[in-house]
């Protein structure tokens, strides 16, 4: 297993940590649907996250990645936005993690392993359309939920101070097809251990 793969399997640790510690039941909630979400989008599973028990109708997504800020908003657009990320492996590290009655905030080191050309739609300076790249920076995840530990949307905002951008060996680099395993394997571990629909936050059954 390389560094690519380690990395992605203890990406949620900071997460279930948190959530041994807390005990207020919406909280749990957010923290069981970002969870649950993490590894739905790792594993290709985009319309399984903008369900109706894991977001809001109408969500907005606003992302200051590279040189092109955007704003996201509807369903079908936060899917279109999954879809366009293709075979770039996304993963986190380093997590500074909280959660509120609002909703949860996340300082983090986000990752990105991908061809030139595909960085170059972000907005990433990179020379070679077809070398593979690990890029890296600080960023703040700001997830906002509503009363149904739903989420509402996702405030990305990159410290482009703390941006690395270095160039991967073609056999060191992990495949997106990879990823999806993992996040698979991840995904069934977790309902395993917490049952059917375990993210799901009902008021009346917590009072």
């Amino acid at each position: 297993m390389n560094r690519f793969e380690q990395a992605v399997y203890g990406c949620m640790s900071p997460t279930a940590e948190l959530l041994e510690q807390t005990t207020n039941p919406l909280h749990r909630a957010m923290l069981l649907n970002f969870w649950r979400h993490v590894h739905l989008e790792g594993s290709g599973q985009f319309e399984r996250i903008v369900a109706s028990d894991m977001m809001v109708d109408e969500p907005v997504y606003r992302i200051t990645w590279g040189q092109s800020p955007a704003v996201v908003t509807g369903k079908d657009n936060v899917v279109a936005l999954y879809q366009s990320f293709g075979d770039a492996v996304l993963w986190n590290s380093d997590d500074l993690i909280a959660v509120s009655d609002w909703g949860i905030c996340d300082e983090l080191t986000f990752h990105q392993l991908a061809l030139g050309a595909i960085l170059k739609t972000v907005g990433y300076e990179v020379s070679d359309d077809d070398a593979i790249y690990h890029v890296s920076s600080r960023q703040a995840f700001i997830w906002p939920y509503d009363d149904r530990a739903r989420l509402i949307g996702e405030n990305l905002y990159e410290d482009k101070t703390s941006l690395v951008i270095e160039e991967v060996e073609p056999e060191e680099a992990i495949s997106a097809a990879r990823i999806r395993e993992i996040h698979l394997e991840l995904l069934a571990k977790l309902e395993a251990e917490r049952g059917d629909r375990f993210w799901v936050y009902e008021p009346a059954l917590v009072s």
